[in-house]
């Protein structure tokens, strides 16, 4: 009977360990945070490239570009990239983000249609 109730404690020990990691592994995995870039942005095109190559970036989750505000919002993971990180990734697009000029080769290989200045088309 002692032996019993041991393994008994013992399932039940397993059991509670394994459901506390599974709860705290799900929970880490939702940490998810969101930022809003400012970009220079002027048409469905910029929208398009941008959304698309953020899209692969590591730890991005989520991006949508509001051309009238020229607003990007990212939602990413903080544990797989950063502000920084998503802010250079736009500039080397061709884009300003925030207080980072765009990478001048890239702005050179933008349509014309996509270069600052522009009014919104």
């Amino acid at each position: 009977m002692k032996q019993i109730n041991y393994l008994i404690k013992c399932v039940l020990i397993a059991i509670i360990f394994i459901a506390v990691n599974a709860n705290s592994s799900a929970q880490e995995q939702k940490k998810t945070d969101e930022i809003k870039i400012k970009t220079s942005a002027v048409c469905s095109m910029c929208k398009e490239r941008i959304e698309k190559a953020l899209a692969f970036e590591k730890g991005v989750k989520d991006v949508t570009l509001d051309v009238k505000t020229k607003i990007c919002t990212i939602k990413y993971k903080p544990a797989k990239t950063n502000p920084e990180n998503l802010r250079l990734s736009i500039t080397k697009l061709g884009y300003d983000a925030d207080d980072k000029q765009a990478d001048p080769k890239a702005y050179e290989k933008l349509p014309a249609c996509c270069k600052k200045g522009n009014a919104a088309h």
